[in-house]
């Protein structure tokens, strides 16, 4: 039978359909998932990966009573499908539409809104204490991945919630992958995990049948029990030994694709009273050929062709480079000059520009997984020893590492080079992954510069200059998407802003990328009579008290990062205090989080336009007349 996923109860379906009717409705998810993203782009491969899964939680979980707590929230496109909202998959990471993450003001099924990750098990660790308080009976669930395991906030709730005893259900959904393929240790141990289940099988079958024996039975059942630590570690170090120890009951691992055996699993670990990890089994991407060749690809698409997996592009002309592209081809040239550098990612290299540098020099790459805070130590350490670290890192993720970046690097002046990557509004991923906040948090540490290129070549030149002339804290900031702008080439970086023209009416102080929008704004208010100059603000940290000394009767600074704690609001408060006299307008993301939507659709929603800067100007104009 054929479901209809977008007016049926599909919860009501699950709890009470059988096996072959759930394979059924798995199908028609998969196939509603291909069809839908290909047209709205957004993360395929994840949710793919876990539709069984999905559907085995819903039929053995009663939500919105029990909390189902998703880690990151890319694999949340079922859940949404299950609890009411497909007919809302049109509008998918769109303006005013569908968000691609755990939203509770969308459903009361989404018990906890995410968007970084490793933060699913402490957020299901407070959910539990606060259950426990109230004396209520309902389940706690946390579903992470194994990427997000190499994220240390995840061993700080592991060891909470061991240690109390709280009885949180962890589901490991083990896919092997996160956007770049795993690292490190723990995915070992994974991996090894994957391999086998004889232990638990095992261990089952002895209890069972010592049960069984009369009078003796049980008292060497639990001799055995106060031995299994010591069997553990000696013989069957491939099991779930780490989270044993942990006081965290393990089961699996479980195939994420049969559906019984999963709500068997979900089943024996809600009667277990303690903490207890599922650890399932699946496949990113499963169900479409191409999501299953190609995981990485398909995890953030573009809309795409069904039939042959090619994205589909309104562009005919030869593809621009981005800003990570450009950044990654420039620190490969460097590197290639000076054997200090050393490359850092968390997990983003390919998304981040790293790709090629990795391929030349793999003894000079680190990845050190999901873990912002760890790069940002590790770097210092590097720096402390005499090398030249360089981590380019999303702002939004960066955010994480704000305590490394102030004791260890900044304290210490440790030459550390940050690309600062999709800093400013970044379109569909909304509130949790725009990097509107980089530079209050960055230009308020002493020590920290702070670029912020225009275009390409600025940036090519800024990461040279911040390599070879600079030996303290550098956050390159820069934005996603294309480094092509139309602005004429400016003249050379050295360390400086770059004063394009002068205006006895208006000066306007753009901010890095913003700097075509403020010439086409300065375009329009010449062509009203308006003497108009702009100045490419380039360098924002250390603040360049010489801006403020303008002939100027207005100043409009624009920026795309929040105006609290911004570029703006240095210069108010630097022109404050030398009594300088002209009027002035700040211009930026307002005191609030910005939701999801094109770039263009949300610069407009910020007043971050051309045309808000006209506007705002004749109005000055207009009242001082």
């Amino acid at each position: 039978m054929k479901y209809d996923l977008e007016h049926e109860d599909l919860i009501s379906i699950i709890k009470t359909a059988d096996d072959s009717g759930l394979d059924e409705l798995c199908k028609d998810i998969r196939e509603f998932l291909i069809q839908k993203v290909s047209k709205t782009g957004g993360h395929l491969a994840s949710n793919l990966g876990v539709v069984e899964l999905t559907v085995a939680m819903h039929k053995v979980y009663d939500s919105p009573r029990d909390k189902l707590i998703y880690d990151v929230g890319h694999q949340t496109y079922v859940h949404k499908i299950l609890t009411g909202r497909a007919d809302q998959f049109d509008t998918l990471r769109k303006f005013k539409g569908l968000s691609g993450f755990p939203k509770a003001y969308e459903s009361v099924h989404d018990a906890y809104d995410t968007g970084h990750s490793s933060t699913s098990l402490g957020a299901a660790a407070g959910y539990a204490v606060a259950r426990n308080l109230r004396g209520e009976d309902n389940e706690v669930v946390a579903l992470i991945g194994d990427g997000a395991m190499t994220g240390g906030l995840v061993y700080e709730a592991l060891n909470n919630i061991g240690s109390s005893r709280l009885k949180v259900r962890i589901i490991l959904n083990d896919n092997g992958m996160s956007i770049a393929h795993n690292v490190g240790a723990m995915s070992k141990h994974l991996q090894g995990l994957r391999s086998s289940s004889n232990y638990i099988n095992a261990k089952k079958s002895v209890r069972n049948s010592l049960n069984k024996v009369p009078l003796i039975g049980k008292p060497i059942s639990n001799g055995i029990s106060r031995i299994k630590s010591r069997i553990k570690l000696s013989v069957l170090d491939q099991q779930g030994i780490l989270f044993e120890e942990l006081g965290i009951k393990y089961i699996g691992p479980v195939d994420g694709y049969n559906i019984p055996r999963l709500t068997e699993a979900f089943n024996a670990a809600n009667a277990v009273d303690g903490p207890t990890l599922v650890h399932v089994i699946t496949t990113k991407g499963k169900g479409y050929s191409w999501s299953e060749k190609y995981p990485k690809k398909f995890h953030g698409v573009g809309p795409f062709s069904v039939d042959d997996g090619n994205i589909l592009s309104s562009n005919s002309s030869l593809p621009e480079l981005s800003f990570s592209e450009v950044f990654g081809i420039k620190l490969l040239e460097l590197a290639k000059e000076d054997e200090r550098i050393v490359a850092i990612t968390a997990a983003m290299g390919s998304a981040t520009g790293l790709g090629s540098f990795y391929e030349e020099f793999p003894n000079r790459f680190f990845d050190v997984g999901i873990a912002e805070q760890h790069a940002a130590l590790f770097a210092a350490g590097l720096a402390k020893a005499g090398m030249v670290p360089v981590a380019p890192i999303y702002s939004s993720f960066l955010q994480r590492a704000y305590d490394q970046i102030i004791e260890d690097i900044c304290i210490q002046n440790q030459h550390v080079v940050f690309g600062v990557d999709r800093a400013g509004l970044v379109g569909a991923d909304g509130e949790t992954h725009h990097g509107v906040f980089d530079l209050s948090y960055l230009s308020s540490i002493p020590n920290m510069t702070v670029f912020a290129p225009a275009d390409g070549t600025q940036l090519e030149e800024m990461l040279e200059y911040a390599v070879k002339d600079m030996s303290s804290p550098v956050a390159i900031r820069y934005p996603r998407g294309s480094a092509e702008f139309e602005h004429l080439k400016l003249k050379p970086f050295s360390g400086n802003n770059i004063k394009l023209s002068t205006g006895t009416d208006i000066t306007i102080l753009a901010v890095g990328s913003m700097l075509d929008t403020a010439l086409e704004a300065a375009r329009e208010l010449m062509s009203k009579g308006y003497s108009v100059g702009v100045t490419n603000v380039c360098v924002v940290s250390p603040f360049e008290v010489t801006l403020t000394d303008l002939d100027t009767k207005l100043v409009i600074t624009i920026e795309d990062n929040v105006i609290r704690g911004g570029f703006g609001e240095a210069f108010a408060s630097s022109a404050l205090k030398k009594r300088h006299r002209y009027g002035l307008i700040t211009l930026g993301v307002p005191d609030a989080f910005i939701e999801q939507g094109s770039v263009k659709q949300l610069h407009i929603e910020c007043g971050m336009t051309a045309i808000d800067i006209v506007k705002g100007a004749t109005e000055y104009f207009e009242r001082k007349a």
